[in-house]
């Protein structure tokens, strides 16, 4: 197994943190806990009850990510414009129209019956730090030095915010929308790859077509978008010469969101050499630093839980306790429509409905601004959700409406139920409090089970199909929300797996089609992993973490082939050969990965020049990939009247393109065409602050380059990009049989704090696909300790 050997980062840790026990007084505790730092920096709490368990949950992780925590919290609060300016306006009136505005008890107890007292530990852990923090802020991480920033405090609705959640598919239903508009359903549903079900995508004669390129959704976008930062918003010490947004970084490509996707599977006993059940989970995410998630250990009475989550919430998402394991990928759950509303041209603030006038339900706020006076504004919800846009001169409005909105929507807060399961039935019964986001939820426990559940809430639409905007006149209506426990399932497989990678799951005799999406992710990844565990007896540890790392490409092993027959000569020639004579894997060393790679590239977008019609450009950003495949593997007359032909001259023009593109971009000899290097396939993590930093900053900040292999459509997603921005930096593999066993990775480290030895760790062995063991037992961890501290309650 490729553990990486730690042993000369360890001196370094020792050498910058204690390893003896240091005592700190913390009011808010009621009883001491211990706090136990790995040397891959993992905090171990070890706590008396529940309530300190969790308060030093929030310490911790604030401790570690406080500037990632101040930002989430304002963001969650609708406050960014108060720091950064005008210009994060839009963004906090999105926040705060979104903002969950139901009963707060209700919602905290969702997720836990406890889950009071949960969330307000954890805040109250979080605001704890922070206070300890201020009284020395000449010690607060260099990003508040940066801008000039202090920490505000926390309070449970900052954890329960939805704004970094996988919500769901308004700004694809529109531009659905906006293309049946202008395209046609037919030509639409022609270069869409929609399945398992035909959707209804016609529109409605009553939504203004004209309309639907305004800018509607510019509220919502705004709510979603990262934060970015200006030379302005830096102290002067600290800004760049050469300016530029750290989110405008020439580095960075716009990622297709199809591109995105995670891993999952779980093994029963009888494929394993050891007999024991596996579970594996990669969840890709955006590629950021510091790390969208943070891994934590939780130990007191009731509790023994260890993975990782989103450092901003409590609990585990992803990981185990004494009893299984369970991981998480993304199932495609449309919880989100676009309605349009005939106005009353006598009063804009009433929308017909059912033949009535409806007034809106309308709130007033007041943002403070940067720079500036405070700005009152008004929120308007129809009784559908908020209101994003409206024309007054053409008396329309349109409205979101959000199942996330429903209690219970804050997403992955829910897993503080399944942290506590001991059974496959208590852990299907966790599943039905799961609303956000739709996910295949898996589960391996010592008994030998394995199971799998889809949760997420999900409206039942008997009569549309919620990929394009409908009105809001009462005609379109959700008929409720599908139980969870009637979303697909199933419980020891007679194949010994269960595997899931974004793509359709779904089993043909499933009833009910109303809940279930359209839109999947290509299927190949999930194809690699079926087919490898398919094939697989007497597994291990080693062949588990293989394929979470397998950069075997089924789009290169189909396409390839097809080269074969070409008449080609000179460089075309020597590609092609290199390229019949390769394994199809995308490795960082091979040449011909690179090839293929740049091949593909120009393929898709061949694809897109030829089959999208004049007018649809923007409308249909990028073909499937899996329908390009599939009209190159069976041609048709939209290739030309002789299709093999043109289908063969389709894939000349794809290489030659792509060969020119790495003679312009690697040079004429193809020797030093390798595919993982800065100047095509690798990573680099830039830090939010990084574009507008000078120099020196910046070097600490930023982490890279270093090469890597894969793309999005391999095991081993790096995504779509050249420089990589999406994938898996957590990832997590354990053996239910011997929880010691289990390894993971967390890149580029634990820490948000570019100070901290643990900012970058991980950072290049995460790049080289490399693990770290996961340690569970009392003894393990004690053995890999680099500081133990103590959080003794105040006493007056």
């Amino acid at each position: 197994m490729r553990i990486l050997s730690f042993l000369l980062i360890t001196l370094l840790f020792f050498s910058c943190t204690s390893s003896d026990q240091d005592k700190l007084i913390v009011p808010g505790l009621k009883e001491p806990v211990e706090l136990v730092r790995d040397e891959w920096g993992i905090n171990h709490i070890y706590a008396k009850n529940q309530h300190d368990l969790f308060f030093a949950q929030g310490y911790a992780a604030a401790k570690d990510r406080l500037f990632q925590f101040e930002i989430w919290r304002r963001q969650a609060t609708g406050t960014v414009a108060e720091i950064l300016g005008e210009r994060e306006l839009k963004r906090d009136i999105g926040t705060r129209l979104f903002k969950y505005r139901g009963d707060m008890t209700q919602e905290m107890n969702h997720y836990h019956n406890d889950g009071t007292e949960i969330i307000t530990a954890y805040t109250n852990g979080v605001n704890a730090y922070i206070e300890e923090i201020l009284k020395t802020p000449e010690q607060l991480p260099l990003e508040f030095k940066i801008l000039n920033l202090r920490p505000g405090k926390w309070t449970p609705d900052v954890v329960i915010s939805r704004h970094q959640g996988l919500l769901g598919n308004i700004e694809e239903e529109l531009q659905i929308g906006r293309a049946v508009a202008k395209l046609g359903s037919a030509t639409v549903k022609d270069l869409s790859w929609f399945h398992p079900k035909d959707p209804l995508i016609d529109l409605d004669p009553a939504v203004d077509e004209e309309l639907l390129f305004q800018d509607i959704l510019e509220l919502y976008k705004a709510y979603r978008k990262p934060v970015a930062f200006q030379e302005s918003d830096v102290q002067e010490a600290y800004k760049s010469k050469a300016y530029e947004t750290a989110m405008l970084n020439p580095k960075m490509e716009k990622e297709d969101p199809r591109s995105f996707g995670s891993n999952n599977w779980v093994v029963s006993g009888k494929l394993m050499a050891d007999g024991n059940t596996y579970m594996a989970n990669d969840p890709h995410r955006t590629i950021a630093v510091p790390s969208l998630r943070y891994m934590t250990h939780l130990v007191a009475p009731g509790w023994n839980v260890i993975g990782g989550g989103e450092p901003e919430i409590p609990g585990i998402s992803i990981g185990h306790n004494e009893y299984g394991s369970w991981g998480l990928t993304v199932f495609e759950t449309d919880g989100e429509d676009l309605y349009v509303y005939e106005l009353n041209p006598e009063n804009p603030n009433q929308y017909r409905y059912q033949g009535q006038w409806e007034d809106m339900t309308i709130i007033s706020e007041i943002i403070k601004v940067k720079g500036q006076k405070e700005v009152e504004i008004e929120l308007k919800y129809t009784r559908h959700g908020p209101v994003v846009f409206s024309d007054e001169n053409k008396n329309t409005a349109y409205a979101v409406r959000c199942a996330w909105l429903e209690p219970g929507g804050s997403p992955y807060l829910a897993s503080l139920r399944m942290d506590q399961a001991k059974t496959w039935e208590e852990f299907k019964e966790a599943c039905n409090y799961s609303h956000i986001p739709g996910e295949n939820m898996i589960w391996a426990d010592k008994k030998g089970n394995i199971g799998w559940q889809v949760v997420g809430i999900a409206p039942i639409r008997n009569n549309f199909s919620g990929m394009v905007p409908v009105p809001g006149d009462g005609r379109y209506e959700w008929d409720g929300y599908l139980p969870i426990v009637q979303k697909p399932n199933a419980l020891n497989p007679a194949n010994g797996f269960i595997a899931t990678a974004n793509q359709s799951v779904t089993p043909d005799t499933y009833e009910h089609w109303n809940a279930i999406g359209f839109s999947w992710a290509d299927p190949y990844r999930g194809d690699r992993v079926n087919e490898v565990l398919a094939s697989g007896t007497n597994m291990t540890m080693e062949d588990m973490k293989n394929l979470q790392v397998d950069y075997l490409s089924i789009p290169a092993r189909t396409l390839v082939p097809l080269l074969a027959v070409l008449p080609i000569g000179g460089k075309a020639k020597e590609a092609r050969d290199k390229l019949i004579q390769w394994d199809y894997r995308l490795e960082a060393s091979s040449v011909a990965a690179a090839i293929y790679v740049a091949f593909e590239n120009e393929l898709r977008k061949l694809a897109n020049e030829s089959f999208i019609p004049m007018g649809g450009e923007g409308l249909i950003d990028n073909i499937q990939m899996k329908k390009v495949v599939d009209w190159v593997v069976n041609p048709d007359s939209r290739f030309g009247a002789n299709p093999m032909i043109g289908r063969n001259l389709f894939l000349l023009k794809a290489l030659n393109e792509g060969i020119a593109y790495l003679e312009s971009t690697l040079g004429d000899d193809m020797t030093q065409w390798q595919y993982g290097q800065e100047k095509f396939k690798h990573t680099y993590m830039a830090h939010a602050l990084g574009g507008v930093v000078n120099e020196e900053i910046k070097a600490k900040l930023d982490l890279g380059p270093l090469p890597r292999g894969g793309n999005s459509f391999t095991p081993g997603s790096t995504g779509a990009n050249n420089r990589q921005s999406s994938g898996a930096s957590f990832r997590m593999i354990v053996n239910t049989g011997d929880w010691d066993a289990a390894i993971g990775t967390n890149g580029p480290g634990q820490s948000g704090d570019p100070e901290s030895p643990f900012y970058r760790n991980l950072f290049e062995p995460w790049a080289k696909d490399q693990y770290f063991p996961v340690l569970y037992s009392r003894s393990k961890i004690d053995s890999v300790s680099v500081g133990k501290t103590i959080l003794e309650p105040f006493v007056e």
